[in-house]
């Protein structure tokens, strides 16, 4: 076989050595483990960090020190004795073991001493020093232990402790009703004084009985439409006046204004003399009583019909019936008062009106009502001002849903709606006979099974789709027991003190009786003389 020429061999490969790969591979390895490691420092770092930074925050905030945290605190070991301490001496003392109660305080004095030495000279407590409070207060502690003030223990008795304040409570709760129910239907001595000495003088003075009688100008007034007519059924003589005298003072035309009270046999005359001697910037003012009202008898009024009977005589006079599961407000005479029911009457009061505006005696008028004549009611009867805007204020508030024929006949999210300011259109309740839609109503609650209190729910169900709401600034309520906003009290028309704390007694609410006080003529003698002021 012939060989390749020199110039055309292959070159020779030189072998690298196995030892040099060995190391390469190695510092490489080395290199990768140096860098895996560096990052982890340049990671750690920030999160150990922020870490220490959160626990000093926490340190700051709980003003608590190294030496507290150590697992050797003698600071914490105290600090913890005595909250438990504190705790001990409440439940002994709730369960009047009042001698243990001061052995516990006064070795938390003592413990809190030591602690309050340590912080004054800023160096921890020692063990020394320390062991005789530990020991001490950990004979005490074990102690309470031993009598049974444990958790589930005080438990049961914080339970019927809570239960025994609340039948207290409700006790308390149930004669501060009575008695505040007792004050609002009190009668001040100033004004059983003014009506005493009105009567006297109305039956002393005969030119006084002798100058109404020739007022024929008036009688004319009092059939007039194209005047101004309000009516209140009252026998506060105070009230009234003030009524009627706020409404003449923010009147634009006073001279149009007329007002038909109606009272009762005892007040009569001394209402009389009173709107007699008094003059209200030309208003004009008609006072009856209602036992002249010869249609007024138990055949055709349901509630003189249930007054004669002896169980609902019984449940409102005797207190005797229910065994007093009623509450006391429900159970007051004042709500079968014809005083109180004439509002289902007033076309009979007043034949020969069109229109009029009822107003209650508890209220006070400071704007011009002169509008309330020119508005539309659309048909309606009733003008009022709907109170739903709190939730509270709908018809299931007032009536008793469970009874079929209330279930049947009204919806119970039906927006209720304010006596105290009415408007009447007169025309259209003969038309729909109202009065006849009150008497059906009335005799079915013959058993107090559709409502219990008041006029109010019969109203409501009397004036069911025949109601157009006014604006809420007519008729501003809550005066005699709440808070009214501000600028509700600056906008209302009339001021209403529904509730128990009228104006004129002691229990009314002080910042709102200015309002009513700037009606009444307090330099008046016979005022100064039944010691009003």
């Amino acid at each position: 076989m012939r060989r390749r020429g020199a110039d055309f061999r292959r070159p020779v490969r030189r072998r690298v050595p196995g030892v040099f790969w060995w190391a390469l591979c190695c510092a490489v390895v080395l290199l990768f483990l140096y860098i895996l490691t560096k990052g982890n420092q340049i990671v750690s770092r920030p999160f150990l960090s922020k870490r220490t930074y959160k626990n000093n925050r926490i340190m700051e905030g709980l003003n608590i020190t190294e030496e507290m945290l150590s697992p050797n605190s003698v600071t914490r070991q105290l600090n913890d004795q005595i909250s438990l301490a504190k705790a001990f001496v409440v439940i002994a003392k709730e369960s009047n073991n009042l001698q243990f109660a001061w052995e516990l305080s006064a070795q938390i004095h003592n413990s809190q001493i030591l602690l309050s030495n340590a912080a004054t000279r800023r160096a921890p407590l020692t063990t020394m020093e320390s062991d005789s409070a530990i020991h001490d207060m950990a004979l005490l502690l074990y102690q309470a232990q031993q009598l049974h003030y444990d958790s589930a223990t005080m438990i049961m008795r914080f339970k019927a402790k809570i239960q025994a304040l609340e039948e207290q409570m409700n006790s308390v709760s149930e004669k501060s009703s009575k008695y505040g129910q007792i004050a609002a239907e009190e009668v001040p001595k100033s004004l059983y004084c003014l009506g005493v000495r009105l009567t006297t003088e109305w039956f002393k003075n005969l030119n006084m009985q002798k100058k109404l009688k020739d007022r024929r100008q008036v009688e004319m007034k009092l059939k007039d439409t194209n005047l101004y007519h309000f009516c209140i059924f009252s026998d506060n003589i105070l009230a009234t006046s003030v009524v009627v005298n706020s409404t003449a003072i923010n009147s634009k035309n006073p001279d149009m204004i007329v007002f038909h009270l109606v009272t009762d046999e005892i007040n009569y005359a001394a209402m009389k003399a009173w709107f007699a001697i008094n003059d209200f910037r030309g208003v004009t003012v008609e006072v009856q009583k209602f036992e002249d009202f010869t249609w007024l008898n138990a055949s055709y009024v349901p509630v003189l019909k249930q007054l004669q009977d002896s169980e609902v005589q019984n449940y409102y006079f005797s207190g005797n019936s229910d065994d007093s599961r009623t509450p006391i407000k429900f159970r007051n005479p004042k709500y079968l008062s014809m005083l109180n029911h004439l509002r289902f009457y007033i076309p009979e009061v007043f034949p020969a009106l069109k229109k009029v505006v009822f107003l209650d005696d508890d209220v006070v008028v400071q704007k011009d009502l002169s509008d309330l004549f020119s508005i539309d009611l659309n048909g309606n009867v009733n003008g009022a001002v709907e109170t739903c805007m709190e939730t509270f204020h709908r018809y299931h508030k007032y009536l008793n849903y469970s009874h079929p024929l209330i279930r049947s006949h009204f919806d119970p999210d039906a927006c209720g709606w304010a006596f105290g300011m009415n408007v009447f259109d007169l025309v259209q309740w003969r038309k729909k006979n109202v009065t006849g839609i009150y008497h059906y109503w009335q005799e079915k609650n013959v058993d107090r099974t559709l409502w219990k209190l008041g006029t109010l729910p019969p109203g409501l169900l009397t004036f069911y789709g025949l109601t157009e709401p006014l604006d809420p600034s007519w008729h501003v309520l809550g005066f005699g027991y709440t808070n009214v906003d501000a600028q509700l009290v600056k906008r209302g028309a009339v001021l209403h003190f529904n509730g128990n704390s009228k104006p004129w007694l002691k229990i009314g609410i002080e910042k709102y009786k200015p309002l009513w006080e700037k009606y009444v003529e307090y330099s008046h003698p016979l005022l100064q003389h039944c010691n009003f002021h």
